[in-house]
């Protein structure tokens, strides 16, 4: 890997993360539809990044339909609000058995999206991919639970399937996507999480192997068996709770 390659991966995570935060905020109205954005200057000095990240940002955000930029003007969110619109609130998301539910949801959409993003990945998705599963190993090993780099991976696959509708629904998810990002307790991991997550993380490397590899029915399987092993847990700890 050229040395090159390590500043532009991780730029590439701190604007799918700041993405994120943004995307929350605008789901949870504290920037509301047709709010303009605050500036490159006052992101990049409130989140301590460099204009790169904030427009790499805002370029994904309006690629999921979140906002628009209006030339001279400024950028303006939009499409949220409408209370038709499909969203996961934050309260839909409080328990295991909502958890359960929604990672039944992501079996319907993800399996799919897998299937399609091993017939039309680009070298960059792949890029990403790889960055994501680097930074899950690298959250491990610093104690971290990895979330907003689980997210990354499966978002990308979104985002590789090269259709929009993928894009943005798991814009609508945010991290929430994620069941520990709601139930974590905060707490360092202990030796039985983090075999876990090395679990999760091994599946995730299935599940790129299969894209990588063009081979779509090998990435549904892969995706199926990852999201169902989540279910399956969650499904027991709901029944054992």
């Amino acid at each position: 890997m050229k040395q090159t390659d390590v500043p532009r991966r991780r730029s590439r995570t701190l604007a799918l993360e700041l993405m994120d935060r943004l995307a929350e905020q605008v789901r949870e109205g504290r920037l509301a539809t047709g709010e303009k954005l605050p500036t490159e200057a006052e992101i990049m000095g409130g989140f301590g990044v460099s204009r790169t990240v904030v427009r790499e940002a805002i370029g994904r955000l309006a690629e999921a339909g979140l906002v628009e930029t209006r030339h001279g003007v400024g950028t303006f969110v939009v499409g949220v609000g409408d209370t038709a619109a499909f969203r996961v609130a934050p309260h839909q998301l409080e328990t295991l058995r909502d958890v359960v539910a929604l990672l039944e949801l992501r079996i319907g959409v993800e399996t799919e999206a897998a299937a399609l993003a091993a017939q039309r990945r680009t070298a960059q998705n792949l890029a990403v991919m790889r960055a994501a599963l680097d930074a899950f190993s690298q959250a491990l090993q610093a104690g971290g639970d990895a979330v907003a780099a689980d997210f990354q991976f499966h978002s990308e696959i979104a985002r590789a399937t090269q259709n929009e509708h993928f894009t943005r629904l798991m814009a609508t998810f945010g991290t929430g996507v994620i069941p520990r990002a709601r139930l974590a307790t905060g707490e360092p991991p202990n030796d039985e999480r983090l075999a876990y997550l090395r679990r999760v993380n091994a599946e995730h490397e299935s599940i790129y192997d299969a894209i990588a590899a063009g081979d779509a029915d090998a990435a549904r399987a892969a995706m199926r068996t990852h999201l169902a092993n989540s279910r399956e847990r969650r499904r027991r700890a709901a029944a054992a709770g």
